[in-house]
């Protein structure tokens, strides 16, 4: 589907497709397909917030090695907000717009699932005010209001908190009008999009940049890069088997685009991607997936009742080399898809979906959900 103003094919508010509309965020944002516009309102004109306009200080996003960790790469949720720094902040965003902010912000509103996952992961989910409705981790997020649904944001909310910074999804994920309508009221707007895995460290560092949290955030950074490196060495010497990352089944069949986030972590994870023809596409046609011929099949959609003896069902498919071997896997889209602070451990999980005997640990966290029916068994490849 097409990120533009007339999207083909439209996608529906269910299963797989809008599951990824929630967690990839600003990597491959679904919600393209549907834009969101702002809550219509009826009350008095709103009153722009008061401009910034105290000397900043521009700070460059970090990209000098640090140590490794010594604990575990697995990055936990901070219990505890650090003491912020104090410092103007100068900051660009992944859309080149620049925000300056006399000070670290002490009430910040994220527009995406994976922001408001790492400023928790920050220490700074003190901080958070407001939030989408469908942000679900930490379990502490659901004590912050909601001021973003599928529809878009509501302002009014937004303008009753008067939030410090705005963190925002790209590529479509918040609406393009509603990034202007905040800005025009006065808030600063930081509109993140990875693109790629590199992508997700950067955003990661420029958040920490604009909410004053440099350390925590390169020591998050630090942590995932070590479980690349970890992932990238297990698999190095295994086969690349085509790969289809099953996105979502409904209305149509969708996978990764060619050149995008979800195409990136099947490489790094050991695989040979299976993409849409189109690097603004996300459906596939059955008949280009049967003619690929994928040698594994990771469900990203498992959550949603999409499960390996559904799959196998699917008319046509029963040549597909993946289906006849059973090498269809459920996974845990939440933590593959969503660029945030977890992101390390979906591309260990989704390694292990397809490289079952690779040298790697489970992440503790990962959850794969499938009630259709039991999951195949795999023997290692």
């Amino acid at each position: 589907m097409r990120r533009d103003s007339s999207p083909t094919p439209s996608v529906s508010r269910g299963k797989g497709s809008f599951r990824f509309l929630l967690t990839v965020a600003a990597a491959l944002a679904l919600a393209a397909c549907s834009p969101a516009t702002s809550a219509p309102t009826s009350s008095p004109a709103l009153t722009p917030a008061p401009s910034i306009s105290s000397p900043s200080v521009t700070l460059a996003a970090s990209t000098q090695p640090t140590p490794a960790p010594t604990a575990s790469p697995t990055i936990p949720v901070a219990t505890a907000a650090a003491t912020p720094t104090t410092s103007a902040i100068t900051v660009t965003d992944d859309e080149g717009t620049t925000v300056t902010l006399a000070a670290p912000p002490n009430k910040v509103i994220s527009l995406t699932p994976a922001t408001s996952e790492l400023m928790f992961a920050l220490g700074a989910g003190d901080r958070l005010v407001g939030r989408t409705d469908s942000d679900d981790y930490p379990a502490q997020v659901s004590s912050v209001p909601a001021v973003a649904t599928f529809q878009g944001v509501e302002m009014e909310k937004v303008v009753n908190i008067g939030p410090d910074l705005v963190l925002a999804g790209g590529d479509g994920f918040t609406s393009a009008a509603d990034i202007k309508r905040m800005r025009d009221l006065g808030f600063p707007v930081l509109v993140l999009y990875a693109k790629d895995v590199p992508g997700v460290l950067a955003d990661i560092r420029l958040v920490g940049q604009a909410v004053g949290e440099e350390s925590a955030a390169s020591s998050i950074a630090t942590s995932i890069q070590v479980q690349i490196d970890q992932v990238t060495q297990a698999v190095a010497d295994l086969p690349q088997p085509r790969t289809f990352y099953e996105i979502g089944d409904d209305p149509e069949l969708y996978g990764p685009a060619p050149d995008s986030f979800v195409a990136d972590m099947v490489t790094l994870a050991g695989g040979d991607a299976v993409t849409t023809t189109d690097p603004s596409v996300f459906s596939i046609p059955v008949e280009r997936l049967v003619s690929v011929d994928p040698q594994v099949i990771v469900l990203g959609d498992a959550a949603y009742g999409t499960c390996p003896d559904t799959v196998a069902a699917r008319p046509g498919w029963e040549g597909i080399t993946a289906v006849k071997n059973g090498d269809i896997v459920p996974v845990d889209d939440t933590i593959v898809t969503r660029p945030g602070p977890r992101i390390g451990d979906g591309l260990v999980a989704l390694a292990l979906a397809i490289h079952p005997d690779a040298a790697l640990s489970a992440p503790p966290d990962a959850v794969t959900h499938c009630t259709a029916g039991p999951s195949p068994s795999r023997s290692p490849s």
